[in-house]
């Protein structure tokens, strides 16, 4: 694979005539060359955006249909940069100066005027020996990881915009990077089947690497903080068709009940979980007082909005617990116990692969859609069997339950 390059920013073009004149003249002479044969001519001055006032070099004349890549290569040979050659240009001109500046302008200016074109030098990093696979930045924005076919993992420093550490030890291409919501810990995955947990303060590994799986790892997904805040879990799936559920460096749970490709997964919370306090009734807390008097318990929520959401999310799942169904290629359905990870008795019927599945709104019941041109409707509780819903002559691909008139789109 060839070297790969990360770029953290670029030169950055903004145009700003120097001068404004009678609008009339100059409105009329550019629009006057739109439909000509030949361009007109116009004065570019490139600037230093640091200070608006350091010129990069002389002022040029270029045709005013001048693309975007011919004024990338002239900004970039002005600068004179030769440790970062060929650094991609930035400008709020996508097409010409001709079509989206000239031809609407403003300001008005003269054919004589200069157009400031301010630059912003940047840099490219130059951080991995082979392709960039993966990258996935923390919830807070402060930095960044990127995994490569180097088999190495990379650090940056996005306020410093400046790379930390290389997490080297993988045996094959990096496949998944996956932060921890608060940012403490780092999860990779090689081509070999292994994860490893790191120390994002100090780019060393915690413990061993995870081992288990017998193909490469597909996806990463790390526990909520608010059920297991001292050691949250993560959870591997694979190419070997399990799944498996860690916590302080032992496996606790493997789902390996599907014997073929999983295609789905769906919560019976997912409505709750995306709508989070709005609840359609149009009435959001505007202050941290108003929200607390309806949710006093609440009371070390910092913000009133997450108290709420929360709420909603206990008063379902005070019902009904917290399921978690699978669609496979197998032709079956699982539903899972979230918190004991424990499978109920497979939903079969479908005659060809399962391709979606989703709950309703509120858990009542499990719609499934599959390549043998029908949905089946499955009680979302006691995972029985309701209804087959038919009339497609095609595979049915996609589906969705709407909260307000009880029905199924597909």
């Amino acid at each position: 694979m060839p070297p790969s390059q990360f770029l953290v920013t670029s030169w950055r073009l903004c145009l700003w005539p120097v001068w404004y004149l009678d609008p009339e003249v100059s409105y009329s002479y550019y629009t006057s060359t739109l439909d000509a044969k030949s361009a007109p001519t116009i004065v570019v001055q490139f600037v230093s955006q640091d200070d608006g006032e350091m010129l990069l070099g002389p002022a040029v004349n270029v045709p005013a249909d001048f693309s975007h890549e011919g004024l990338e290569a002239l900004a970039n040979k002005q600068s004179g940069q030769t440790t970062h050659s060929g650094a991609p240009t930035r400008l709020v001109v996508s097409t010409s100066l001709l079509q989206e500046v000239l031809a609407h302008p403003s300001k008005a200016f003269m054919p004589e005027d200069a157009l400031k074109v301010y630059c912003s030098p940047q840099s490219i990093f130059r951080l991995h020996g082979a392709s960039i696979l993966v990258w996935h930045s923390c919830l807070s924005g402060r930095l960044l990881a990127t995994g490569s076919g180097d088999t190495t993992a990379r650090l940056l420093d996005l306020n410093m915009e400046l790379p930390s550490y290389t997490l080297a030890g993988h045996k094959g291409w990096m496949l998944c990077v996956e932060w921890e919501a608060r940012e403490w810990k780092l999860a990779t995955s090689g081509h070999n089947g292994q994860v490893r947990i790191w120390n994002p303060k100090s780019g060393k590994p915690l413990g061993d690497a995870l081992k288990g799986h017998t193909m490469w790892i597909t996806s990463l997904a790390w526990g909520p903080i608010h059920i297991n805040a001292k050691n949250p879990r993560v959870a591997l799936s694979s190419k070997d068709n399990t799944v498996h559920i860690w916590s302080t460096g032992k496996v606790v749970y493997i789902l390996k009940d599907h014997v073929y490709w999983v295609t789905t997964l769906a919560l019976n919370t997912d409505f709750v979980l995306c709508t989070s306090l709005y609840d359609h009734t149009g009435k959001v807390p505007t202050s941290d007082k108003e929200g607390k008097s309806s949710v006093s318990h609440m009371w070390g929520f910092r913000f009133a909005a997450l108290a709420l959401a929360l709420v909603r999310y206990e008063s379902i799942t005070a019902s009904t617990p917290e399921l978690l169904i699978s669609s496979s290629d197998d032709h079956t359905l699982f539903l899972w116990s979230v918190f004991r990870v424990e499978t109920g008795d497979g939903l079969t019927g479908h005659q060809r692969q399962v391709s979606h599945v989703g709950f309703s709104p509120y858990g009542q019941w499990a719609t499934s859609a599959g390549f043998d041109n029908c949905l089946r409707v499955w009680g979302g509780q006691e995972s029985g069997y309701i209804a087959r819903l038919r009339g497609h002559i095609m595979p049915v691909y996609r589906l969705t339950c709407v909260s307000k008139d009880r029905t199924v789109k597909y």
